[in-house]
């Protein structure tokens, strides 16, 4: 009978599926043997169970987690709300698709699964293409969003390794191959000129390596949410902008192997806020920086700070730089990116941008982008005035 159905309704379903394997949780034995038949006539590997409790021991005892569970509510010794929180608070189980399977009128049992994140529902008595047609979708929404998990994964490894191959093995190779010279025997003693000369390759290389690692430290913490509790206890009112931005312009623009001039405007009664001035200070830092990267050295860079008319503190960065074209705006903000990497040659990890707006998004406030190719931009970070 079962197999009759099937087969008449098998210009509606898929191919079968041969590898996914399903663990259906059903009390009733003729029910459970009955979605076990046509389960497997369509290619799946079944496991059952009679309960929730038999369900977490084939769970553990299962060297790999089912694809699927399917699963009853209404079942003696833990029924399926308690196995569903269950399944849901083991780490390695968290992915696996749930659907439930109820009686019609149970509307506070589906309502609570709701609640708890349930894939999907199957009503009995149930069709049996209805049963595979839901759990074929649902299987495929998971190897969609597999799919998607492991393309950005191997991008990212992609990008580390670039960064690593790059933005790290540079200054590395400063400070080895400086620290070598100084070590090395040499017939005649180094003049302090190149002594002096040695030591700042180490320093330059050491100083960029520092800059590296501190900027994937916060932005781990700012993707963990780690610097959301930072900020929560360390948050208080900002009362001397002025200063901050002096001092961020003093530590950017004072190296000798900056060229450029900046000029520092700030308006008058600039209004209070709330913040977190080391955060603050970095992501101001970052946004400098890149000034400074992307400007041919004659051209001046502008800071500034003052209230807007709806009553939100702006500072401003504006560059001379190239610009960023129309279509490379959205994906600046994402992180290791940068605009035509292999192009530009750019140093930096491209992760700037992304620590600049993870830090505004912080104080509650947006970033906005004022820019035009071979012109220049204008970084604006608006964060919300105590009112």
């Amino acid at each position: 009978m079962t197999e009759t159905l099937v087969a008449q309704h098998g210009n509606h379903i898929d191919e079968k599926n041969f590898s996914a394997a399903i663990l259906v949780v059903e009390d009733d034995v003729n029910l459970l043997e009955g979605i076990r038949n046509i389960l497997e006539i369509d290619g799946y590997t079944v496991h059952t169970a009679e309960n929730g409790l038999e369900a977490l021991e084939v769970l553990r005892q299962s060297a790999e987690p089912p694809d699927l569970i399917l699963s009853d509510i209404m079942m003696p010794h833990m029924n399926g709300t308690q196995l569903l929180a269950a399944v849901r608070d083991e780490p390695s189980w968290l992915s696996i698709p749930f659907i439930f399977l109820t009686a019609r009128g149970e509307k506070a049992d589906i309502q609570k699964g709701k609640e708890m994140g349930v894939e999907d529902y199957i009503v009995k008595p149930y069709d049996p293409i209805d049963l595979l047609i839901t759990i074929r979708a649902r299987l495929r929404r998971r190897d969609e969003i597999e799919s998607v998990h492991a393309t950005a994964m191997t991008q990212l490894k992609r990008n580390i390794l670039t960064i690593l191959n790059h933005e790290f093995r540079t200054p590395l190779t400063f400070v080895v191959a400086y620290a070598d010279m100084l070590n090395a025997p040499t017939p005649e003693k180094l003049d302090d000129s190149e002594m002096l000369s040695f030591l700042k390759g180490i320093s330059t290389g050491a100083d960029r390596l520092r800059n590296l690692i501190e900027n994937f430290i916060l932005l781990v913490e700012l993707e963990t949410g780690e610097a959301r509790e930072t900020f929560n206890w360390r948050k208080q009112p900002v009362t001397d902008l002025e200063n901050l931005l002096e001092t961020v312009c003093q530590n950017m623009f004072g190296h000798e192997d900056v060229a450029h001039q900046y000029e520092l405007i700030i308006e008058n009664d600039i209004a209070p806020f709330v913040g977190d001035e080391d955060y603050l200070r970095r992501a101001l830092q970052q946004l400098v920086d890149n000034a400074i990267k992307f400007s041919p050295a004659d051209a001046p860079i502008y800071v500034s700070a003052g209230t807007s008319p709806d009553g939100c503190v702006e500072i401003r960065v504006q560059d001379g730089g190239r610009g960023i074209p129309p279509h490379e705006l959205k994906s600046i903000w994402d992180t290791f990116y940068q605009v035509n990497r292999p192009f530009y040659e750019d140093q930096g990890a491209g992760s700037g941008l992304a620590i600049v707006r993870r830090i505004v998004e912080l104080h509650g406030g947006e970033v906005l982008i004022d820019t035009a190719v071979n012109e220049g931009s204008i970084f604006t970070l608006r964060i919300p005035a105590v009112r």
